[in-house]
């Protein structure tokens, strides 16, 4: 019993908390699955379309992009390369958070499909390495299910609900993300002037640009995080 002890990661109840705050993301990520579902199938896709998307994909700006593409009279090359595009951000996101993963191949393999913006920021904010792992594999696993629920019930519901955008639900993720990330805001000055500049790029470009690429260029906001303030 000692032994198991000692080789379990996170005690039941920390785990508990974890579900419980992942639970917060969870709704907004099945929500916003359920919206991208609608759309797609309401807008001319098969229901299959989405539903394969959302399994091997896996990226919520890049899903709704390609869709977009699509819908809009493109064909599958553009609208692959429009969400690859907008998904390499996630390579930050990676290097972010590998030590944390595992170093076995099936867990990289695994781990690397669920990495999200949700999900790292989440892993990121939690004090201690064990709990991080257990954060990103609690937050990914469960992100990924709801997320694919939503997606198949939006895409069955069809046209049923109408149009998705008058619920607010593209609201959703953004709540959750500024939620996640306010702690190490306050704690951090290098994380605040890395997301002050991003935030400011991201701002300076979004007339200009395509829905996603905002977000992408904000990353040049990392270069502040190495700066330090001179002595006074």
């Amino acid at each position: 019993m000692r032994s198991l002890q000692r080789t379990s990661p996170v005690s039941p109840a920390p785990r508990r908390d974890l579900v419980r705050d992942s639970s917060l993301v969870w709704l907004a990520s099945g929500i916003v699955g359920v919206s991208f579902g609608a759309i797609s199938v309401a807008g001319g896709l098969p229901v299959w379309v989405p539903v394969v998307m959302s399994l091997l994909v896996y990226a919520g700006s890049a899903q709704f992009s390609a869709v977009g593409v699509l819908l809009a009279g493109g064909g599958p090359l553009a609208a692959a390369a429009t969400g690859l595009l907008l998904n390499t951000r996630t390579a930050a996101f990676g290097l972010a958070v590998a030590d944390v993963i595992g170093r076995g191949w099936a867990a990289r393999l695994l781990g690397a499909h669920l990495v999200t913006d949700e999900t790292v920021a989440f892993t990121l904010a939690q004090s201690d390495p064990l709990r991080r792992r257990a954060a990103f594999w609690i937050s990914g696993l469960g992100l990924f299910a709801v997320w694919n629920v939503g997606v198949l019930a939006g895409a069955l519901a069809g046209g049923a609900l109408g149009d998705t955008a008058r619920y607010g639900l593209d609201a959703a993720f953004p709540a959750v993300l500024v939620a996640l990330v306010l702690p190490a805001l306050r704690t951090d000055a290098r994380v605040r002037r890395c997301a002050l500049l991003g935030a400011a790029l991201a701002l300076a470009v979004t007339p200009a640009v395509p829905a996603g690429v905002p977000v992408l260029l904000a990353l040049a906001g990392l270069a502040l995080y190495g700066w330090k303030e001179a002595p006074a």
